[in-house]
């Protein structure tokens, strides 16, 4: 059988794909239109095309749906949300008391990603030495699907200030799933090719130079 030809990504292409990459966001604030129906489940299959170690496909994702597993998500994030405004330094607390860190309330999709640590796809291959490139395919998979839900209009947002213990018990899932994030998925309120976190003066981006070095 003769191989497919791969499909040619010309100039035009690469344009709009620097385009998506410019435009992907991490969305704070949501509208509470629903998402076309389909859409979570279509940007999971897309998520799943992601390379991973030894193709050991390691993603495993918990549509959260129930109330009072999203209530309980929520409390979660305001402990620690809690705890990591006391450990901000004077001259940062009031800015990142106003910051709004979390969809929790608005999104009307939240999905959970975990990292299956007990899988036996790929049988080992690879990570010998470092196991943790399981848990690194998965954050590929999760930035797979953000451009994917990007390119349909959709936002995401990664809620990391959570206890992973308390959402794995939340969620109840196998103890074997480690917990990598917490994503708020929904049409966002306003659409900016600048980081929120820039435009709010807590950082900005750096220069290229500053993170290559050559040997």
């Amino acid at each position: 059988m003769p191989l497919a030809s791969p499909p040619e990504f010309d100039a035009a292409f690469r344009e709009r794909l620097l385009d998506l990459l410019k435009w992907r966001r991490d969305v704070r604030r949501f509208q509470r239109t629903p998402s076309p129906p389909g859409a979570i489940e279509r940007l999971i299959s897309v998520a799943c095309l992601s390379p991973s170690v030894g193709l050991s496909e390691p993603w495993r994702f918990v549509l959260v749906e129930d109330a009072a597993r999203r209530a309980a998500i929520r409390t979660c994030f305001e402990d620690c949300n809690a705890d990591a405004l006391q450990m901000q330094s004077p001259d940062r607390a009031a800015l990142y008391a106003r910051l709004k860190l979390a969809g929790l309330d608005d999104a009307p999709c939240q999905l959970a990603v975990f990292a299956d640590h007990a899988t036996a796809q790929g049988k080992g291959l690879g990570r010998l030495t470092m196991p943790e490139t399981l848990d690194y395919s998965v954050v590929v998979a999760i930035h797979t699907l953000w451009l994917a839900a990007r390119a349909e209009g959709l936002g995401v947002g990664w809620v990391s200030i959570l206890d992973p213990a308390r959402i794995a018990a939340i969620l109840d899932v196998p103890q074997d799933w480690t917990f990598i994030g917490h994503l708020c998925i929904g049409h966002p309120v306003q659409e900016d090719d600048t980081p929120a976190l820039e435009r709010e003066g807590w950082e900005h981006r750096h220069a290229r130079a500053g993170a290559v070095i050559y040997r």
